[in-house]
């Protein structure tokens, strides 16, 4: 399996990362309330809720402004502006022109929109590191953002919520943290889908712990540490996908990991599952306080289904430019409670 993993000739690394997360908080029992107890446990306490004037593009480009700014380079620098979403604001036109043209990016960039589930964003990643990492580019701008709904009433609604998250992959010399390496797993998993002209998605609740998640976290996760030859005990940070708050804490238990190891980027009780930006915006809150010499683990998941891994060690660099941005942290504390209603109109879920 060694020569499965993901390892460009030119070591690349993350030279710039911010986040997004709108202010408006539905709590989860407020769902609860409206639905008349439809949830046995609460999955989480809120989520973050996009405002209605703020789609996947908007909460992508703060995102991306502040991963600018950490980076300390010019946005004509970068050679890709890619968006990875399961909520493009058009089904036919990109948001990856859109963010670039905003940036001043454009027009001589590569763009363009990805998509697979929850894994998006990470998608992206890994293709950056490629650019990158053959030379073609010496920056790639990468976005995992969503405006998630779930139906009126389902489970999925109690979690589905919104983010972003943005990472400036390039040299690992510039790099605030180095990867170290990648691997993807993927196979055809009916877990979770939406088909074209359909509002909400569906689920197949049987498949979204086994076969989905839970087997291809372990299997790009297990594969990875075996191939660079290391052990949980090895890294100091680990970040999941975040569907709902127990199972990033059962499959890091399953891997190896510490709850103290999980803590700083398990962010879903308090702000949802922000789809393609879960685990990415995780990783933001682990840059936000992590110090020169650690390690960190981040697996991504995405529904239909497949996993990346990445194994991340952080630099000296990450110390002098963290403050260039607001941390993901500040945009969390940052909140302003909604009533179910209020949530409604926001998310335009009433047909006309």
């Amino acid at each position: 399996m060694t020569a499965k993993i993901l390892r460009p000739q030119r070591e690349v690394g993350i030279v710039g990362y911010g986040a997004y997360v709108p202010r408006y908080r539905l709590p989860a029992r407020e769902i609860n309330r409206v639905w008349h107890g439809s949830m046995g446990g609460l999955p989480v306490q809120e989520k973050a809720v996009a405002g209605p004037d703020e789609d996947t593009f908007t909460m992508g480009l703060e995102a991306a402004r502040n991963a600018l700014a950490r980076a300390a380079i010019s946005p004509e620098e970068l050679r890709a502006v890619w968006v990875g979403s399961e909520s493009h604001p058009y089904a036919v036109k990109p948001t990856g022109t859109l963010l670039a043209d905003a940036l001043g990016a454009a027009p001589s960039v590569q763009a363009g929109d990805w998509e697979f589930a929850c894994k998006a964003g990470t998608e992206a990643m890994v293709a950056a590191m490629g650019l990158v990492g053959s030379g073609m580019a010496d920056y790639a701008l990468v976005v995992g953002a969503d405006t998630a709904q779930g139906r009126p009433g389902d489970a999925l609604e109690y979690t589905a919520a919104s983010g972003a998250a943005a990472f400036i992959l390039g040299p690992a010399e510039n790099a605030l943290a180095r990867i170290l390496a990648s691997y993807s797993y993927v196979t055809d998993t009916p877990d979770f889908w939406r088909r074209e002209g359909e509002k909400y998605p569906s689920h197949g609740q049987r498949f979204t712990g086994e076969p989905a998640y839970f087997h291809h976290i372990l299997q790009a996760g297990r594969t990875l540490l075996e191939a660079l030859d290391m052990t949980p005990e090895d890294f100091t940070y680990a970040v999941f996908h975040q569907p709902n708050t127990k199972f990033p804490q059962r499959v890091a238990r399953m891997l190896g990991f510490s709850q103290e190891q999980i803590a700083a980027g398990l962010l879903v009780p308090r702000i949802g599952n922000t789809y393609s930006a879960s685990a990415m915006i995780g990783l933001t809150a682990i840059l936000d306080v992590a110090q020169p010499g650690d390690r960190i683990f981040m697996v991504s998941f995405g529904s239909g289904a497949g996993s990346d891994a990445f194994a991340l060690e952080v630099t000296e660099a990450l110390l002098e430019r963290r403050d260039n941005a607001p941390h993901t942290e500040d945009y969390i504390a940052r909140r302003t409670e909604i009533d179910y209603g209020l949530y409604v109109r926001y998310r335009a879920k009433l047909a006309e």
